[in-house]
């Protein structure tokens, strides 16, 4: 049974990289239902989709720099908004019941959905 796990959480995580690297981080949009399926509860599967995503993120920004894809200073603008932003979330994680995470995930995939049905 172990082995099915193992093959479980690999696969989970070569799939995260292949859409951490296609459409950044949101690729843990993904991983989250994914998480549940194998049993975590969904506050774990957020807080453990992004310490899968995080060293996800340096290794496909570090390939996009040395491909010349963008520079540091592009986003380096973002980035002090964004680690506020990142606390915030962190501290609240724990506060919001998971009936309403649920809810609340569900309805940021289905507005993100929406948005790329109609661009």
């Amino acid at each position: 049974m172990k082995k099915k796990h193992n093959l479980a959480y690999g696969l989970i995580g070569f799939f995260g990289g292949i859409l951490n690297g296609l459409f950044g981080a949101g690729g843990g949009m993904v991983v989250v239902p994914f998480l549940e399926k194998t049993g975590l509860e969904p506050q774990k599967s957020h807080a453990t989709s992004i310490s899968i995503i995080l060293p996800l993120s340096i290794f496909s920004v570090v390939l996009y720099l040395m491909g010349g894809r963008f520079s540091i200073q592009d986003a380096l603008i973002f980035l002090p908004s964004g680690l506020v932003g990142a606390a915030v979330g962190a501290f609240l994680l724990p506060k919001i019941p998971n009936k309403w995470l649920r809810k609340i995930f569900a309805v940021l995939i289905v507005i993100s959905s929406i948005r790329l049905l109609l661009k």
